[in-house]
């Protein structure tokens, strides 16, 4: 199997919606988004499916020297192999690649956040820096255009975190910022036992209020000159804005179910969004 046939099965698996809006780039941006969202899953899945902390720590320590040896010419590993002949081509800074290990190191140390400001440090290590490194692949004339990647990653973190309450508290983790908990009146314990009310659904309704804004904040970003080019970043909203309806009209009931759309919808959210240009 080569590099870029292993980083196509890791995406295929996931099952995640940014597959969808690969489909519709060139074939070489599309081998190298891929390989980045592989190198994503794999550092992820290190945190995510390793119980020994010390384990974890140690498998991250190997991606940094993966990723050094990757910017220097050598690297190791199907991910860094397929994403090396991009670095260049689309000025992949490799501390971007440090900034995400750094994110998922974070989950190691930390499993709430007093406030969203903590809570969107974090947010920027694992999804805003994998934005400016995304909007490289795609295509950048203008500065604007990364300041808008990079508060289009934290909107797909904050849908991401919606999505995730009830799984996330399963493996002992809240990302909803303390004090947003206390104002609310929604205790820790009512998240980690899947107890659903009022005052819960009044704190989701703030947390989606303020995921959206972050979406039109972020397209008001958006240079038209770069418009066409990032159309993938657009399509990848389209999804995760009407996921985010969908889990609203349910009365945000994500403490024991994950809401998701099905493929096809995906899809048909992501060819109206290409074909809208």
């Amino acid at each position: 199997m080569s590099p870029d046939d292993y980083c196509q099965q890791k995406a295929v698996q996931s099952g995640s919606s940014f597959y969808y809006s690969f489909l519709f780039l060139p074939p070489e941006r599309r081998r190298a988004i891929t390989a980045l969202y592989a190198f994503c899953r794999e550092v992820d899945d290190t945190v995510d499916e390793c119980t020994d902390v010390s384990v974890a720590r140690t498998k991250l320590m190997w991606w940094r020297k993966e990723i050094a040896a990757m910017a220097e010419g050598n690297p190791s590993h199907p991910v860094t192999q397929a994403l090396q002949p991009h670095l260049k081509a689309y000025g992949l800074e490799t501390k971007y690649f440090l900034a995400i290990i750094d994110g998922m190191e974070m989950d190691l140390d930390q499993n709430r956040y007093l406030d969203f400001p903590g809570l969107r440090k974090y947010c920027w290590h694992v999804a805003g820096v994998v934005g400016i490194l995304s909007a490289g692949i795609f295509g950048v004339t203008q500065p604007a255009t990364l300041q808008y990647a990079e508060k289009l990653g934290l909107a797909f973190q904050l849908t991401n975190i919606i999505r995730d309450v009830g799984e996330d508290a399963r493996k002992g983790r809240i990302y909803l910022p303390v004090n947003e908990l206390q104002q609310f009146g929604v205790p820790a314990s009512d998240i980690l036992n899947a107890r659903h009310s009022e005052n819960f659904e009044k704190l989701m309704r703030f947390q989606t209020e303020r995921a959206q804004t972050f979406y039109d904040e972020a397209f008001a970003l958006l240079p038209k000159a770069d418009r066409r080019a990032q159309r993938p970043g657009l399509m990848m909203a389209a999804i995760y804005r009407t996921l985010l309806k969908e889990i609203e009209d349910d009365g945000f009931h994500v403490l024991n179910q994950k809401i998701s759309l099905t493929p096809i919808r995906k899809l048909w959210l992501a060819w109206k969004t290409y074909v809208r240009g």
